[in-house]
């Protein structure tokens, strides 16, 4: 019984040696930590309730869409209605008075060949002219002249000079709606000085109003600016 307590008592001996010898080293826990953080001021503890919510995959982006294409801007230009001869010009400046142009309204002055003109046939002198022409004005018609100068022409009253056959029978056809029954067509080569009234800054919806007046004095033409 006693060697078998001592057997026992050597067999622990034995292996308390053992553990000692073989096995790891127990870890010592650092007793400064915080004594070798970097910069430890910049930390900051952060609640749950602050903390950045997960990120989340974002939504792809709706197509780009087209802009509508713009409609055409009609740029705004220069035109010009004529030609007018010095004595019609006003009655033309008038008709044009509703637009309000003011500065943007101007004359242009040229000089024409008149291959045509409409006319009453040459009266017997001064007084039979002035007869004539008081007929016209009461059949409403009020452009036209007597022409003074000596020549096979003198006491005859010019209703227009046309530079085309086709502009000066458009004037007889107005004539004798207004029931004037003497006029004539004839060709007669003779410069005139006339007048063109020009518009600057013109756009689609002045252009259809110009368009309206000008045909209200028969022969006279609306076109661009040269």
């Amino acid at each position: 019984m006693r060697a078998l307590f001592l057997l026992l008592l050597l067999a622990n001996l034995a292996f308390f040696a053992w553990w000692r010898t073989l096995s790891p080293p127990e870890v010592v826990a650092d007793a400064a930590p915080l004594e070798r953080q970097i910069e430890p001021e910049k930390l900051k503890i952060i609640a749950p309730a602050d903390l950045p919510p997960a990120a989340v995959p974002a939504a792809p982006a709706a197509p780009i869409k087209p802009a509508p294409a713009a409609a055409p801007v009609v740029a705004a230009r220069c035109m010009e209605w004529g030609s007018f001869t010095v004595a019609d010009a006003p009655r033309a400046e008038k008709a044009l008075e509703p637009l309000a142009l003011g500065a943007r309204l101007a004359q242009r002055r040229t000089e024409e060949t008149a291959g045509w003109w409409v006319f009453i046939p040459p009266q017997a002198n001064r007084a039979a002219a002035q007869k004539k022409a008081a007929e016209l004005k009461e059949l409403g018609v009020d452009d036209y002249f007597i022409v003074q100068e000596e020549g096979a022409h003198r006491w005859a009253l010019s209703l227009g000079v046309f530079r085309t056959e086709e502009a000066a029978a458009a004037r007889l056809a107005a004539l004798r709606a207004q029931k004037v029954r003497s006029a004539l067509i004839a060709p007669r080569e003779t410069v005139v000085p006339k007048i063109w009234l020009q518009v600057k800054s013109v756009d689609a919806a002045l252009e259809a109003k110009l368009k309206e007046i000008a045909l209200q004095i028969d022969g006279s033409e609306l076109k661009l600016c040269p």
